[in-house]
Formats: structure tokens, C-alpha cells, sequence
């Protein structure tokens, strides 16, 4: 018998794997047909909520986890997918370079913005109020690091590559079983396929669709991510890549005229050199309606678990979600009410 059935390797399903992968469980991961939006994510973090200059939740948790864990994969894997780097915040207005200052009052943000505001001018690149650098920042190559631990998976015969048929799961309070694979528990880490799944569809997961432009500017020499009304994340040999938008009604993961265009009056309202679009990609974030994500166990069984929700910051929520999930089912440390699914459920107010 395993000790885990995963399903999903998207970020969410990558992370939980790593977790047991570390702590010497048994598991096989599958997927075949998950809706994950890791693959075409923009994969930036940082501590910061940049819009209103406040403090990610947990922040310095994550990112305490978040560093050696993505290291060791990268060991493991012997590929390079986390690249830090500094992020410019462009202001607009004195407005927003006051508001700047105001956050470097708030205890919990000094160690992460810096009270030196930045004048270099940057070729191509509109400034005339500065930037503000933000530490503890970088991205995430989320393709490279979910292709490159789907293919070791693999290789360890531990991946199985089809579309979950729920139908054919079964289960008691204490094991679930599925096409002859017995195993302890199941996580299901599907992303917005979440809505399809059967023990877990009543959640409110909604969905955000982003769409994302790779384009090359031959002329703009940045080292940082910059934000303004899009970030642009360089990617070397002249790319970068453009995000994102937010779209709440459309939940297809096909491109559109409309978030081109979006993204490209962004990226010209920024940068006055010339450039060339070379990709263009769209996915279908999972977000919940209170912005915290989905951790727990079905009322069905509680050998059926969920990782879901981590919307927009998954890259920092993946590792911290991952062992507050595994110290849950396997120490029986409580989860935190903000993350749990206890919190919709139907006694709770």
C-alpha cells in the first residue's frame, strides 16, 4: 500500500510531491488532464502586495520555506529554475512615492522595501518619479521545474500519465483505491479543475483567467523585474515576459484579442522601444472569492484530501502549503482557519 496518491502536477501537486518525496513516503503522481495554470504562470514573487503597499500573508514563512526548498530540487534535478532578482516598483505619482514611504513605517515591510527611492535612468524606459526596489524578490521558470519533475517522476516509475476517472475511486475512512493502486491517502491538486471533482466542487473556487505575452526588445538592458501597470520579467537573450491580466468571467484557457492588447498598451505605456511578440498564453488562475486558498480533508473520507486556491502567489504558497497539508494528515497539526476548508463548511458561519 502507498502512503499517497497525487493527483495533479501542476505547482500544488510538484510541492506536495517533493514534501513526501523528502519525508521517504511511498506515492505515485497522476495526471493526464488537470487544468493547471502553472505552466504558462508568470512564476514572479515577492513579499509585497504592490497595489496597496501591505504585507503578504505569512510572508516571511513562505519565503523562510520557500528558498531551501527550491534549491534542493533544483540539486535534485540538476536544472536551474529559480532565478532572484530585484523588482522595481515604477511610481506614477508623488502619490504613490508617498505611500512608499508610508509603508517603510509598517514593521513587518522595512526588511523588504528600500528607503532609497531610485532616479537611474533606464534606456527606453519611462520614469520621471523613480522606482522603489523591493527585496526578496525574483521568478520562477513554473514550466521548466514542472516538466523537469513530471520527467524524473517518470523515470522512477512513479508518474502515471491519464485523466483521473472518479468514478473509478474507491474508498473507506481509513484507504482509497484507484485502478488496482491502494494507497493511505489522496490529495487531489488540480487546479480550477477542482470544479469537476466530485468530493470538493462545492468550494468556491472561481477562477481568475491571466493571459501573458513573451516579447523581445533587443534594446532594453534591465537586470529586475520591473512592475508598473504590467510586470516584465526578463528571461535573457533579449525576451521578456509580459503580465498579466485579470479577467473573473471568461474561463477558457484561449487567448484573446482583448488581453493582447490589454498587455501591450501596458507594456508602451512603460517602454518606448521597439519590440516583437513572440508568444502569447493564457491559463485560468485558482482563486477563491476570500483570496486564501483550499486545504483539507473530505466529509466523505478522511483519507481525501485537497491543495488547491494558490492563486496568484503559488510559487511562495506551494512549499508552506504543501507541509502545513502533510503535518496535518500525518502529525495531526491543526490548519490554520485561513487556509482550511473547514471555513465553508455548511455548520460553520
Amino acid at each position: 500500500m502507498l502512503d499517497y496518491i497525487i493527483v495533479g502536477a501542476g505547482l500544488a501537486g510538484v510541492c506536495f510531491a517533493e514534501t513526501v518525496l523528502c519525508e521517504n513516503k511511498s506515492f505515485c503522481l497522476i495526471d493526464g488532464g488537470s487544468r493547471s495554470s502553472s505552466l504558462v504562470a508568470g512564476g514572479m514573487y515577492n513579499p509585497v502586495v504592490l497595489k496597496r503597499f501591505t504585507e503578504v500573508w505569512k510572508t516571511k514563512e513562505q519565503i523562510d520555506l520557500a528558498k531551501p526548498f527550491y534549491k534542493a530540487i533544483e540539486r535534485r534535478l540538476d536544472i536551474c529554475f529559480n532565478h532572484p532578482m530585484p523588482l522595481y516598483r515604477r511610481f506614477a505619482s508623488v502619490e504613490e512615492q508617498n505611500n512608499w514611504f508610508q509603508a517603510l513605517d509598517k514593521q513587518n515591510l522595512s526588511s523588504y522595501l528600500c528607503p532609497e527611492l531610485i532616479y537611474d535612468k533606464v534606456l527606453g524606459v519611462r520614469s520621471e518619479f523613480g522606482f522603489g526596489e523591493v527585496k526578496e524578490t525574483g521568478y520562477l521558470d513554473a514550466k521548466l521545474l514542472i516538466e523537469s519533475y513530471r520527467s524524473f517522476l517518470d523515470s522512477k516509475g512513479l508518474f502515471e500519465n491519464e485523466c483521473f476517472d472518479y468514478s473509478e475511486l474507491q474508498y473507506t475512512s481509513s484507504y482509497v483505491e484507484y485502478k488496482g493502486i491502494r494507497a493511505k491517502n489522496i490529495v487531489f491538486a488540480e487546479g480550477f479543475g477542482l470544479n469537476e471533482n466530485p468530493f470538493f466542487n462545492y468550494l468556491p473556487l472561481d477562477g481568475t483567467k491571466g493571459e501573458l505575452l513573451v516579447v523581445r526588445i533587443p534594446n532594453l538592458k534591465v537586470n529586475f523585474i520591473l512592475k508598473a501597470k504590467v510586470f516584465l520579467i526578463p528571461l535573457g537573450n533579449d525576451l521578456f515576459k509580459v503580465g498579466a491580466t485579470y479577467d473573473w468571467k471568461d474561463k477558457s484557457d484561449s487567448i484573446t484579442e482583448e488581453g493582447k492588447d490589454e498587455l501591450l498598451e501596458g507594456l508602451k505605456e512603460v517602454v518606448g522601444l521597439d519590440f516583437e511578440v513572440v508568444s502569447h498564453v493564457a491559463g485560468v488562475r485558482p482563486t477563491v472569492k476570500d483570496r486564501r486558498p483550499l486545504v483539507g480533508s473530505s466529509e466523505a473520507s478522511s483519507a481525501i484530501h485537497v491543495l488547491n486556491g494558490l492563486g496568484t502567489r503559488g510559487v511562495l504558497l506551494g512549499p508552506f502549503l504543501a507541509k502545513a497539508l502533510y503535518n496535518y494528515i500525518e502529525n495531526g497539526v491543526e490548519l490554520d482557519r485561513d487556509i482550511s476548508i473547514e471555513r465553508f463548511k455548511k455548520n460553520n458561519n
